[in-house]
């Protein structure tokens, strides 16, 4: 189990980092009770996690329109996903 007194978190980051400079690796640190994992953010309640999406601020939330010229399956990539992470994720009703 990790044990914030005997590892030292940041010194692990930079021995990470040292050993090969032209890739850097970062910490997501929790804040508020929160830490975002991938395109979701998890919140820690008091005897319970839960889940919602994550939108970065570049988000444009828009998708291939269905007359451009992309492949169906392109189109439909699309749709699948966002159908697929509100079935997956244990989002609440108010994230989904």
């Amino acid at each position: 189990m990790y044990n914030e007194e005997d590892t030292d978190i940041e010194r692990i980051l930079n021995q990470f980092n040292n050993a090969m400079p032209t890739m850097q690796i970062s910490i997501e640190k929790e804040t508020n009770n929160s830490i975002r994992f991938l395109d979701i953010t998890i919140h820690k309640n008091h005897d319970s996690l839960s889940f919602s999406v994550n939108r970065k601020p570049t988000t444009t939330n828009t998708i291939i329109t269905k007359d451009s010229c992309h492949p169906l399956e392109h189109k439909q990539a699309a749709i699948r996903y966002l159908v697929n992470r509100i079935n997956i994720y244990q989002l609440d009703k108010a994230a989904k």
